[in-house]
């Protein structure tokens, strides 16, 4: 399950238990019991390194950025380092990396931006499989600009996209393609590749969401060639920051909105105002903390290691869980089935039970899940279950065997 590249299983990655010595909020107990903690595609825990090295930076470094006297210096040099590592993490050049608060208000921001040039007659394809963070800005660029938005729906027999509708979806108007790389809500995970090369063959640029992919599996821009891709720190052992890929000569030609004084240079010019200097470096950090799980000659090949090693065991372990909880009667499963190109991420309903009283009752046997929509609204709307939503529980690079039984024993006990 790689977007846009392949790489070997790495046989000698670290085991589950040494991965979990690294993360602190691992040693919780809540009601006398090890918590373990599945809500991960809404945030992970933080491993002990990022933590460091967010603290380090504070303590012996903090300045404003591009002024003459040393712990500014070292400022510059920490974030061109995070642009390095997120570069090796999504194979892109460090100048093609911009920072911000989140995914969401760095598409606002490109909306904006792309917008500014575009009016009635042009089109933007979205997608329902989205979360609303890849929805919302392309459509206030509809009400401010005119422009059309079509929608490919999905296909609730397979909890996939009606890649028909999508083919057909383009024409000589068609501006840009905005899609998710991997459903927060479902797990799915589309071709982005064959995506982006249906939107360049009809003259579009593309867009891709990979805030829920890029824990999961291999980002690779280049082969991908998307023109811009967004994802958070904070869904991959980092803190709350927002990460966004664009090729260096999208990113130039953009009309961003920004302050006169401030640089007009690639990748600086997406940058308004001061940024999160330490949550910048807490990025490279989990990146850096990624890498150290992998094999190879270089930052690159080590994330490639690691990432394809931890999709490995996460297909195992969502297997387990789609066959566990499936077993369970009364339990509603959605998303596609293992074997699919997805996420380790199980989206569920437990008949007579609410996604919250369920949440509830699982936290109170030390299981942490999440409940609701997720921001992916359209989805739930479109499998009928609005207002309450459902049930998500996903693996992470820290998830065991024995959490997920915990889990299926769990749903076992709450189920009427």
């Amino acid at each position: 399950m790689s977007q846009g590249h392949t790489a070997p299983l790495n046989a000698a990655m670290p085991g589950v238990d040494e991965i979990r010595a690294h993360f602190p909020a691992l040693q919780r107990l809540h009601h006398g019991q090890r918590v373990a903690y599945f809500d991960g595609p809404g945030g992970t825990q933080v491993p002990r390194q990022v933590v460091d090295a967010m603290s380090d930076y504070l303590i012996h470094h903090n300045a404003n950025t591009h002024w003459a006297y040393p712990t500014s210096a070292e400022t510059d040099a920490a974030i061109d380092g995070a642009r390095a590592a997120l570069g090796a993490m999504l194979h892109a050049a460090p100048h093609e990396v911009a920072f911000g608060a989140n995914m969401t208000t760095l598409t606002f921001h490109l909306a904006r931006a792309l917008g500014r040039g575009w009016g009635p007659g042009d089109e933007v394809i979205i997608t329902e499989l989205d979360h609303h963070a890849n929805q919302a800005p392309w459509r206030a660029i509809e009400r401010e600009r005119g422009i059309t938005i079509k929608v490919v729906p999905l296909n609730l027999e397979t909890f996939e996209l009606d890649w028909t509708a999508l083919e057909r979806a383009f024409t000589s108007k068609t501006r840009l393609l905005a899609i998710t790389a991997g459903s927060n809500a479902l797990g799915t995970a589309p071709d982005v590749t064959k995506a982006t090369e249906l939107a360049h063959d009809a003259g579009a640029l593309s867009f891709v969401d990979a805030v829920h992919f890029a824990p999961h599996g291999v980002v690779d821009v280049q082969a991908i060639d998307c023109d811009f891709l967004g994802c958070s720190a904070y869904k991959f052992y980092g803190p709350h920051i927002g990460i966004l890929y664009g090729k260096a000569e999208r990113l130039a030609a953009l009309d961003v909105p920004k302050l006169d004084p401030a640089p007009d240079t690639v990748p600086d010019r997406m940058e308004t105002g001061t940024q999160n200097h330490e949550g910048i470096v807490g990025a490279a950090a989990a990146v850096h903390f990624l890498a150290s799980l992998g094999q190879g000659r270089n930052h690159r090949e080590r994330v490639v290691s690691a990432m394809t090693g931890l999709h490995a065991r996460g297909e195992a372990l969502f297997a387990r869980m789609w066959d566990g909880i499936g077993a369970i009667p009364g339990v509603t499963r959605y998303g596609p089935p293992p074997g699919r190109s997805r996420t380790p991420t199980l989206t569920f309903n437990v008949a007579g039970v609410s996604p919250e009283a369920a949440t509830r009752a699982l936290a109170d046997r030390g299981v942490f899940v999440s409940h609701g929509d997720f921001y992916a609204q359209t989805v739930i709307e479109r499998l009928g279950l609005l207002p309450d939503g459902m049930i998500r529980a996903g693996c992470s690079c820290y998830t065991s065997d024995d959490e997920v039984e915990r889990l299926i024993a769990g749903v076992a006990a709450i189920a009427p």
